[in-house]
């Protein structure tokens, strides 16, 4: 079993749930008390959303680079960045280490055409829905056609993960506001749903919606345990 790197704190909430969700994947192919190999860098993420909100992304690109070398280091065999948003420093990440990067847009993509799917729609963070990092690969790599909501839905989105989610609040009001947003992605051709950002899934669940969501949490972290077995 190789050694999983996290890079995590993005928000330790969701960061939580990585590891609870790669361990229990490394215990179900083992069995007994087994558990994952794996080493964890959380970052101080009141940093990170600052220097987002001021578009200052090499500097944030910088302290991701050096949380990817330090995990290197460490003796990490793979790489995890426990974010979505934060797959925009993906590129110099994998330029500045020698040990693969499990990519979140990948493990997001794999079941979405394993399904058949051609038309998903996009939730995250502003970032995540109006940057090309995230959507360019989806589109150019796995051949999806990618929609994400109207404004002022998407500033709703945004406002929601930052404001309440990242803070561990979890409102009813908004799990509404969410469901009611899938909907409209829905009218205008969606036939599935990614949810783009690591905290969304705290709020809604598969199964919540009328189409199906798909969690880049769980698929991120099975994808690790999966890279984690192979020779």
């Amino acid at each position: 079993m190789k050694t999983i790197g996290l890079i995590g704190g993005m928000t330790w909430h969701s960061t939580v749930d990585y590891y609870r969700l790669i361990n229990e994947g490394v215990q179900r192919r083992l069995g007994g008390a087994s558990s994952a190999r794996c080493i964890l860098y959380s970052v101080e993420f009141g940093e990170f959303e600052k220097l987002q909100e001021s578009g200052d992304w090499d500097r944030l690109t910088r302290l991701m680079v050096d949380a990817a070398l330090k995990v290197e280091g460490a003796g990490a065999d793979l790489l995890v960045i426990c974010a979505n948003t934060m797959h925009r420093t993906a590129e110099a990440i994998q330029a500045a280490t020698a040990v693969p990067l499990i990519h979140i847009a990948d493990a997001a993509a794999a079941p979405i055409r394993k399904a058949g799917l051609k038309t998903v729609g996009l939730l995250g963070t502003r970032y995540t829905m109006e940057m090309d990092f995230y959507r360019r690969r989806l589109e150019k790599k796995h051949g999806l056609m990618v929609i994400v909501p109207d404004e002022p839905e998407r500033t709703r989105v945004h406002e929601i993960i930052y404001s309440e989610l990242t803070t561990g609040l979890i409102k009813e009001t908004s799990r509404a506001e969410y469901l009611a947003i899938i909907e409209r992605l829905r009218a205008r051709g969606a036939e599935g749903i990614i949810l783009g950002c690591t905290e969304i899934p705290l709020l809604v669940k598969p199964g919540d919606a009328s189409l199906p969501l798909f969690d880049t949490t769980a698929l991120h972290a099975a994808a690790a345990v999966e890279e984690a077995f192979n020779d």
